[in-house]
């Protein structure tokens, strides 16, 4: 089984390379795949020691808990995402400020790991949603308020507080990423199209 323990793991220790020589990549490369597939809930310290080739006594060194590991990787993941993200260079207008999150919604919308979470780890989403905000949502919230900042500067995007807009516009794309798919009958399309529509008419001056 997956999550069993690992009787000779520290045996074997002796033999991997030191804690200062395995790149965080590596550790967070193994726990993504190990969390897209069997979800966090299911996936153990040991699993991930495992998959990384590193003793356990290693990882406990770089993350307290399984629940640490979880929330750099969903870091790290929309990082990758909003890499990807079709930004236009020079002046943001409101159409690229639109494009750019419904983009990030789709893209999170169909990520593996996010899929997986919804599946069989909600409970990991909760606080996040409903009690406070995380680094991935601190992180979400800055990208969108520079672009809303730019917007506003090129009178693409109607005035107001730029955190309080971002704010908005980020419940508005949580909602279409995590409960859309519910009430879309399976045409996505249609949802991405009606989030753009409703980003545009809220952003207009």
């Amino acid at each position: 089984m997956v999550s069993q323990q690992i009787n000779e793991g520290e045996r074997a220790s002796s033999k991997r390379t030191a804690a200062n020589a395995i790149p965080e990549d590596v550790i967070l490369d193994a726990a993504t795949q190990l969390m897209s597939t069997i979800g966090i809930r299911r996936t153990t310290m040991a699993d991930v020691a495992r998959a990384a080739d590193v003793s356990r006594a290693t990882l406990y060194r770089r993350f307290p808990n399984v629940e640490a590991i979880a929330a750099t990787v969903t870091t790290r993941e929309f990082e990758k995402v909003v890499a990807g993200a079709p930004i236009a260079d020079g002046v943001v207008d409101r159409a690229s400020l639109v494009q750019t999150v419904v983009y990030l919604v789709r893209e999170a919308r169909a990520h593996p790991l996010l899929r997986r979470i919804i599946e069989l780890d909600p409970e990991f989403l909760m606080p996040y949603l409903l009690h406070r905000t995380g680094r991935t949502s601190r992180g979400q919230l800055t990208v969108i308020a520079g672009f809303i900042l730019a917007g506003q500067d090129a009178g693409e995007i109607r005035d107001g507080d730029a955190q309080r807009l971002a704010t908005t516009v980020l419940q508005m794309a949580w909602s279409f990423a995590l409960t859309g798919p519910v009430f879309a009958d399976g045409d996505l399309g249609s949802l991405d199209s009606e989030l753009s529509d409703l980003l545009e008419r809220y952003l207009r001056p």
